[in-house]
């Protein structure tokens, strides 16, 4: 799988992610040629990451940055061109900060975090990327020199706690599956399961319906690491189906006996669709208009 499929689906899923934190854009182009950066962020000044929400994303989007997620570990020409798009951005963000007759501090700049798979030890010594000395970060997350504000983050060495998850779906092999697995079996009450569900079951229905012919190793491995996401969300896209076609089943019910609708009678269709269905049934067909409205006037009390 070349590296633009991933590329999509890693900013569809990261923009869901970090939307309710500030401004996100993707695919922004760059000047300097023509490049792309696949997701840009800038969180809302008045906004204050949660971290129990977001875990370590929280604390990568702290400030202005830039993420560029791989699917594959990119090497040390693809990191170059990554930190060149970050340095075209300060070039963008200072000429801004000019015109504007404003300033802007070092530590205010845009920060890139690279987002890998894995991360060997050749490329971190050569790019002398290190932990970070404070202890304030997770195992896996490696810094480069102060000034050149980058930092690799090996997804398959972060431990495996609630505060990775987000950032460990975006790995591969059994790092995401596990990750996925753990999506997947979030409480319904999460705020931020259902829509990341419905984007990873999606993504697997469109690699599943890829030409055969054109699907690779990679594909079958993603399709496989996705399917605990698509299996949770297709039994809640046929408990919605269900969930519509009762509901149907009652409106067209009461306006057979009553005819077209009113809001007291609209009031009742969801209690209705709750009952089970012989009860419902026997309920519709018997009971007249001010039996029914007393019937759920009471329960509601």
């Amino acid at each position: 799988m070349t590296r633009q499929p991933h590329d999509q689906f890693a900013k569809e899923y990261l923009q869901e992610l970090l939307t309710p934190l500030g401004k996100v854009e993707t695919s922004r182009d760059v000047k300097s040629e023509i490049r792309e950066i696949d997701v840009w962020f800038v969180p809302t000044p008045s906004q204050t990451p949660t971290v129990d929400n977001l875990g370590l994303l929280s604390q990568m989007a702290a400030t202005s940055c830039l993420f560029e997620p791989f699917r594959n570990a990119p090497n040390e020409i693809q990191i170059r061109n990554c930190m060149l798009k970050l340095y075209t951005v300060h070039g963008e963000v200072l000429r801004k900060t000019k015109r504007e007759e404003s300033s802007i501090k070092e530590n205010e700049l845009p920060f890139l975090w690279i987002l890998t798979p894995t991360s060997s030890a050749r490329i971190r010594q050569g790019f002398e990327a290190k932990p970070a000395k404070s202890g304030d970060w997770v195992k896996g997350v490696y810094f480069l020199p102060v000034f050149q504000r980058t930092a690799i983050v090996a997804i398959n060495q972060l431990p495996s706690t609630p505060d990775t998850l987000w950032l460990r779906v975006l790995g591969n092999g059994q790092t995401q599956f596990q990750a996925v697995e753990e999506l997947a079996n979030l409480s319904r009450s999460n705020p931020l399961r259902d829509n990341l569900l419905e984007i990873l079951a999606s993504w697997r229905q469109t690699l599943q319906l890829k030409d055969n012919s054109n699907s690779n190793e990679e594909d079958r491995e993603l399709i496989m690491n996705l399917s605990p996401a698509y299996l949770k969300q297709r039994e809640a896209w046929v408990q919605e189906g269900v969930q519509e076609g009762q509901t149907l089943i009652v409106e067209q019910l009461l306006e057979g006996r009553f005819g077209t609708l009113d809001e007291e009678l609209k009031s009742l269709i969801r209690s209705l669709v709750l009952l089970p269905q012989s009860e419902r049934t026997m309920l519709l067909l018997n009971s007249s208009r001010e039996e029914l409205l007393a019937r759920f006037k009471s329960e509601s009390n």
